[in-house]
């Protein structure tokens, strides 16, 4: 008999208490990790009036510049509210800590002693603890009890650029590339739940993209907070000055309607 045709036969009880444990224990571990990262998430805290009123200037502003080639403010309107805005920003009225003091450089908050930064740290790393330790427990539960173990065998053919994803900890290269083992059977899993996860928890869920969580920075997490220390003092010089160009490009959609409309409907 050749080798090609030498096939393995698994115990069933190798699917029952290894390749159905293995995938249960991923799946439950999932749907749990993803409760536990909703229970350690704080309420957002609720910002300053003075932060808010900083905030909403500037998206005030570039809503005005957005809508400038076709406004449906009437020049006299929009010139005014955009002549307040650029006096504003080049005053400093709308900064939350008040105009700036002479000719000094502004300084942006350190991240560090900014509680929303560090509350947004704190968050990513609990996220990543929540992450790694049950990954770091089954892998140790996996190569512990089932290490070698051959549990499936995929049902179409592979190439040999496969053997080494697929049979890890098992040294036999003359076995078939579509047997796969215990621990790259929990790969499989930790890469490919995701869709399931979906299914089950929603598309906006803590146990998908698992890997991609795992390998980013925790301190990244607070520069995503809507808290961030931005310095607006260079975001309101950069605006005022995006308005006097918005201001040449400014059209107002009421402009000629009457002659336009009596065109549409063949009036002229």
């Amino acid at each position: 008999m050749s080798s090609s045709a030498v096939s393995l036969y698994l115990d069933p009880q190798i699917r029952d208490w290894v390749l159905f444990p293995i995938t249960l224990v991923m799946i439950l571990v999932g749907i749990l990790r993803h409760y536990v990262v909703l229970l350690l998430q704080s309420p957002p805290k609720k910002l300053a009036r003075e932060a808010i009123r900083e905030q909403r200037a500037l998206a005030r502003s570039q809503i005005l510049r957005a809508t400038s080639a076709s406004s449906p403010i009437p020049p006299s309107y929009y010139r005014s509210i955009s002549n307040r805005l650029v006096a504003a920003f080049e005053a400093g009225t709308y900064l939350k800590d008040g105009p700036p003091q002479g000719d000094a450089p502004s300084t942006p908050a350190n991240p560090m002693t900014d509680p929303a930064a560090m509350d947004g740290m704190m968050a990513g790393m609990k996220t990543q603890m929540v992450m790694m330790v049950p990954q770091m427990v089954i892998m140790g539960w996996i190569n512990f009890f089932f290490q070698g173990f051959v549990l499936i065998k995929l049902p179409f053919p592979l190439t040999l650029g496969f053997k080494s994803m697929l049979q890890r900890g098992i040294e036999t290269p003359d076995m078939d590339v579509r047997w796969v083992s215990s621990l790259s059977w929990y790969f499989l899993n930790f890469f490919g739940l995701n869709g399931l996860y979906r299914l089950i928890l929603g598309n906006d869920n803590s146990a998908a993209d698992t890997s991609q969580t795992m390998m980013a920075s925790p301190f990244a997490a607070g520069a995503n907070q809507p808290g961030q220390p931005q310095d607006y003092v260079k975001l309101f010089k950069a605006e005022k000055d995006n308005l006097a160009f918005a201001e040449g490009l400014y059209c107002w959609m009421g402009d000629d309607v009457e002659t336009r409309l009596l065109r549409k409907y063949g009036r002229l």
